[in-house]
C-alpha cells in the first residue's frame, strides 16, 4: 500500500472540452503555481506542459463530440508540482506508441510532439489509458528554492 503523500495545497476543477479553455487551464494552473516561486522559465514549461496534456484532450479524447477534462493540481512535499489532468474520451489503445515522437491520430496538422513536450518539460510524466473509458495524465515538476 502506498504512505500518503504530504499535500500543502491543491485545487481542482471541470471543464467542457472547448479550445477556449486551454488557456484558462493553462493560466490557472501558472496562478496556482506561482506560490513556489518559479523562475519564469520554470513557469513556461509548466503552461506549456498544461496546454498539451489538454489539447491532446480537446482534439484526441473527445474529437467529435464534447466532453469534460478534470484538472487538478498539488503542491507535495512543499517543493513539487503535481498535475492530473483526466478525460473519459475514446482513450489511447497503445500509449507507448502514442508517446513516440511524431506520433498522431489528430490528422496532418498535428505535430505528434504533446507526450515528448511534456515529458521534456517536467521531471515526471505518466500516461494511463483505457480505449473507451479515458486517459489520464500525470506530470510532475519540482520548483527549487532560489537564493
Amino acid at each position: 500500500m502506498r504512505g500518503k503523500v504530504e499535500c500543502s495545497n491543491y485545487i481542482k476543477m471541470e471543464f467542457p472540452s472547448k479550445s477556449a479553455n486551454e488557456a484558462f487551464a493553462r493560466s490557472a494552473v501558472a496562478a496556482f503555481a506561482a506560490q513556489l516561486d518559479p523562475t519564469m522559465d520554470e513557469l513556461g514549461d509548466i503552461k506549456t506542459a498544461v496546454s498539451e496534456a489538454v489539447t491532446n484532450a480537446i482534439v484526441h479524447a473527445y474529437p467529435e463530440e464534447m466532453g469534460v477534462i478534470s484538472l487538478r493540481a498539488r503542491i507535495i512535499r512543499g517543493d513539487t508540482l503535481e498535475l492530473t489532468i483526466k478525460d473519459h474520451g475514446r482513450g489511447i489503445p497503445d500509449v507507448k506508441r502514442a508517446m513516440e515522437p511524431l506520433y498522431t491520430t489528430g490528422g496532418e496538422d498535428r505535430s505528434g510532439m504533446g507526450f515528448t513536450i511534456m515529458e521534456s518539460f517536467m521531471d515526471k510524466l505518466q500516461v494511463r489509458s483505457k480505449p473507451g473509458k479515458g486517459t489520464t495524465v500525470s506530470m510532475k515538476r519540482q520548483i527549487r528554492k532560489r537564493r
